[in-house]
């Protein structure tokens, strides 16, 4: 395995890090437990989860994948060998709808996040999505509708960092982060933070793949300015760049066969670049999926590169990535690619 460095706290997380959303709806408990058994003995000691998980989202399932990570941890008491990751999520059947970054909140979050993980912090606590109306999860542009909406009708700024401060003051979490976040968003925080001297967003957890790069083009650079991580979800968009959908196969139990919902890399020119990486991967004699996992590696903002399987086979592979080193002819001929179909699955 290889590590980096987690910014601000100074914890050396893997590169590779344990995603937990199936587990729940494509997993079991057993399943997740051996999941995590394989992932710690192979070096990946840096996990993420979130309140409303499994996904998609479902209510009567929700707060399962904290539940089976909690009773993993229970089990094994092994919780000082991991970095652990959660998330509160502003979803309407969460907490009797009490999802706003409210100080109150926030608080009632963590509450039950703690209870469903059976310990007593989390090291990095993320806001899944904004409150906000903005571009994220498949928007592509900044609309007039996102434009007009009133900001004052929503938790001021300061009000979530200071909440999120008075736990990492608590000892229930070490660290915070963004998700789905913007590079307005991202630096408003920042500025925040840094205004009023309070603890600042350590890390960012972004859509990253071949099929969508537009991390580039404005937050790679906050990340690398402001010693704010990028934690890459979706590297394989969804399984898609595995190669296992090509030709409009749909396999058996696969997620995109099971749930139909899940569009956002199966247009015509995610299509379209998808059979162009799966050319470049077969002629250098790679495996699709393991490339497309080193390309995300390989990334200087990088700081950890979430990764999902619903079986241990899976799991190895996606893990064995990291030690795949793409050549300068694969890196020019994905280039091309993207040059010609640049990020068709925002």
């Amino acid at each position: 395995m290889k590590y980096s460095t987690l910014p601000e706290l100074g914890d050396k997380v893997s590169k590779i890090c344990l995603g937990t959303m199936t587990w729940g709806q494509q997993n079991t408990e057993t399943e997740a437990h051996e999941q995590m058994d394989f992932a710690l003995d192979h070096g990946v000691n840096f996990w993420d989860t979130a309140e409303m998980y499994p996904s998609p989202p479902d209510k009567d399932k929700q707060g399962d994948t904290e539940r089976f990570l909690g009773s993993w941890l229970a089990k094994t008491g092994r919780r000082d060998e991991v970095v652990l990751a959660s998330k509160i999520s502003p979803m309407d059947f969460l907490r009797d709808g009490n999802t706003r970054f409210t100080a109150k909140h926030i608080s009632e979050a963590i509450d039950g996040n703690l209870k469903r993980l059976q310990t007593d912090y989390i090291d990095v606590y993320q806001l899944h999505w904004p409150e906000r109306q903005t571009n994220f999860f498949s928007t592509r542009g900044y609309t007039e509708e996102m434009a007009q909406q009133d900001l004052s009708d929503l938790t001021p700024f300061l009000e979530t960092i200071e909440a999120l401060n008075d736990e990492i003051k608590k000892g229930r979490i070490r660290a915070y982060g963004l998700s789905n976040d913007t590079p307005w968003g991202l630096m408003r925080y920042l500025w925040e933070a840094d205004k009023n001297g309070l603890a600042r967003p350590i890390t960012v957890q972004n859509p990253y793949s071949l099929l969508n790069r537009l991390y580039e083009v404005g937050l790679a650079e906050i990340s690398h300015r402001e010693n704010v991580g990028l934690l890459a979800y979706s590297p394989l968009g969804f399984g898609v760049l595995s190669g296992k959908y090509l030709g409009g196969k749909r396999p058996e139990g696969a997620r995109l066969t099971m749930y139909e919902r899940f569009s956002r890399y199966t247009n015509k020119e995610a299509q379209w670049a998808t059979e162009q990486y799966a050319k470049v991967a077969d002629d250098a004699g790679l495996d699709m999926a393991q490339m497309a996992l080193a390309f995300v590696n390989s990334r200087h903002f990088l700081t950890a590169n979430i990764i999902g399987a619903t079986s241990i086979d899976q799991l190895k592979a996606n893990i064995d990535s990291i030690n795949l080193e793409l050549s300068t002819d694969v890196l020019e001929a994905i280039e091309a690619i993207h040059q010609q179909q640049p990020n068709p699955s925002p």
